[in-house]
């Protein structure tokens, strides 16, 4: 059963303070992406829409060529994580973000094989004959403006780098 207020119109006070609301936190000035994706063809598939669709939220628009030469970056890292870094039942990690200015991102991709490690890619001269495969490192040297790999810090494996610095901001 209720009980009637004494007066119904008068208004109450509450017993303990209130604390004021904070502001919300500011937006995160360098984005990142990251993500565990199946080392298989459709991991690495997956890979690559994902991170276009990120950097087409990040700013870096659909159809542009920063975007364009980030995503073969990350499609050809991510394809040699499945094709050379694979140990079944492991997945490999695709890193992405920005230096706070900006004008940076660097795609990282980890896999768990520690004994391959990719080497400096180089054209033999005159070889207008060359195969259909091996020429990823190639492709991602050209486009980033630097690339390498570490030991992957946390456990078996590798990480393979590479930064993608924009000519001018779009």
């Amino acid at each position: 059963m209720t009980t009637k207020p004494a007066n119904p119109t008068a208004t109450t006070q509450p017993t303990t303070p209130c604390t004021p609301l904070k502001a919300p936190p500011p937006l995160d000035p360098t984005p990142t992406f990251e993500m565990r994706f199946t080392s298989t063809p459709r991991g690495a598939r997956l890979a690559r829409r994902l991170a276009a669709v990120r950097l087409d939220e990040w700013g870096i628009p659909y159809g542009t060529d920063p975007h364009d030469a980030i995503v073969l970056i990350v499609a050809e890292l991510t394809a040699n994580a499945v094709r050379h870094g694979h140990v079944p039942g492991r997945d490999f990690r695709l890193r992405l973000h920005t230096t706070p200015d900006g004008g940076t991102v660097r795609v990282e991709v980890t896999d768990t094989r520690a004994e391959r490690h990719p080497c400096r890619p180089t054209v033999p001269k005159g070889a207008p004959d060359m195969e259909e495969t091996g020429r990823g490192l190639l492709l991602v040297s050209q486009l980033a403006t630097c690339w390498d790999w570490h030991p992957r810090p946390d456990g078996p494996g590798k990480t393979v780098w590479a930064e993608y610095a924009f000519p001018a901001r779009l």
